[in-house]
């Protein structure tokens, strides 16, 4: 195809170099994938009320996100198995995040150690932490600090896994499994079958730790579920454990964000996991304004966010930054690091278009002034 021009033409490249199994765990969502069209829906609905005869010769989407300056409202989302995508996944991302001016966060479920990303990487590195056994998380922790991370993200939304039925339908998973027809699925991909050979199946690299020889984690470990009584209780040890910023990711109710405001977090991210784990999930956007009402520390947004003008109506609503999930690894999948590079480019450029276009010269001055929910028109 001609050059990529937008987020859906990496998804295309995207679709073409991976095997259709890949394709679908990074494409896919929960159940009947309402939850990722309502995602989509929820930005669309939201417009502009663009001012006129303002001077916007000279446009700033610069910020400040948890004392650090960045140099646009983005952050590189924490994504499991990106190894699968292309070699190395996880680096590629945090070494284009880094010489973009944008901090990464890296997964619990990662196919690269923490050590090794903090090793490949001199940028704003976060880690996220899914509670699969209580010791294995306190090692992760641990791990994490001597690394260097200097945020730490609890993901609270996966209490049990969603149904995705694509993966189930492909029988998706690590290690993976070969049959007739992902052998020839993987004929037709030649190239991600040649870089799949010539670097090995990836692995979940956090849990590949000789350090993790206790018969109760490894059996944990083997069951891939989290662990489904974490609970406030344990938001306050882990506050106490973790000296630096802490964020809480998964929310969409004000009443947990106020909540974990009491308890001292650093910073909330609004989420529903990418539609990836309840299907009939409110989308984050349309929690946003009620939850940057109950709190003043930093809110982060994602799930659905394809367009720079999504990430302005986003700041618009009362999102300091938002996270970056799907875009960057339709870049990562189609062209790896130089893909991440081009739709970061792509992204901060639309912002730097619309920000022109509504006539608002700095990204820091974006209000709900500035949108028309679609739900209201004709209200005012």
């Amino acid at each position: 195809m001609a050059k990529p021009v937008n987020v859906a033409d990496y998804r295309t490249l995207a679709k073409k170099r991976l095997p259709k199994i890949v394709f679908d765990y990074l494409d896919g969502g929960a159940e009947d994938e309402f939850g990722l069209d309502r995602n989509r829906r929820e930005f669309d609905n939201i417009l502009f009320r663009p001012r006129r005869l303002v001077d916007v010769s000279k446009r700033s989407m610069g910020i400040d996100l948890l004392g650090k300056c960045i140099s646009a409202p983005m952050v590189i989302a924490p994504t499991g198995l990106n190894g699968i995508f292309w070699p190395d996944g996880d680096i590629e991302l945090a070494k284009a995040a880094a010489r973009f001016g944008i901090p990464f966060a890296l997964s619990t479920a990662s196919t690269s150690s923490i050590e090794d990303v903090a090793q490949a990487c001199d940028g704003e590195f976060w880690f996220q932490l899914y509670v699969v056994h209580r010791k294995l998380a306190e090692l992760l922790v641990k791990r994490a600090r001597h690394a260097g991370c200097t945020t730490l993200i609890l993901t609270a939304d996966v209490g049990v896994n969603g149904k995705r039925e694509r993966d189930i339908r492909n029988g998706f998973g690590l290690p993976m499994k070969y049959n007739m027809k992902t052998v020839a699925d993987g004929i037709l991909h030649p190239r991600w079958t040649w870089n799949l050979l010539t670097k090995g199946m990836p692995q979940l690299a956090n849990f590949a730790s000789e350090q993790i020889q206790d018969a109760e984690m490894q059996a944990a470990l083997l069951k891939r579920q989290m662990d489904a009584s974490f609970s406030w209780a344990d938001l306050a040890r882990l506050r106490d454990m973790w000296p630096h910023k802490l964020l809480v990711k998964g929310l969409t109710r004000e009443d947990d964000v106020a909540r974990c405001t009491s308890l001292g977090v650093d910073g909330v991210i609004m989420s529903n996991h990418g539609g990836r784990q309840l299907d009939s999930a409110i989308a984050p956007i349309q929690a946003l304004p009620q939850a940057a009402a109950a709190t003043s520390l930093p809110i982060l947004v994602d799930s659905g966010v394809r367009r720079g003008a999504d990430i302005v109506k986003a700041i618009a609503l009362g999102a300091d930054a938002v996270f970056l999930g799907r875009a960057t690894l339709y870049g990562l999948a189609a062209r790896g690091y130089e893909g991440v590079m081009e739709v970061l480019d792509l992204l901060k450029s639309e912002i730097d278009t619309t920000l022109a276009q509504i006539g608002c010269a700095d990204i820091k001055a974006l209000s709900r002034d500035y949108l028309l929910d679609e739900a209201n028109i004709g209200k005012r």
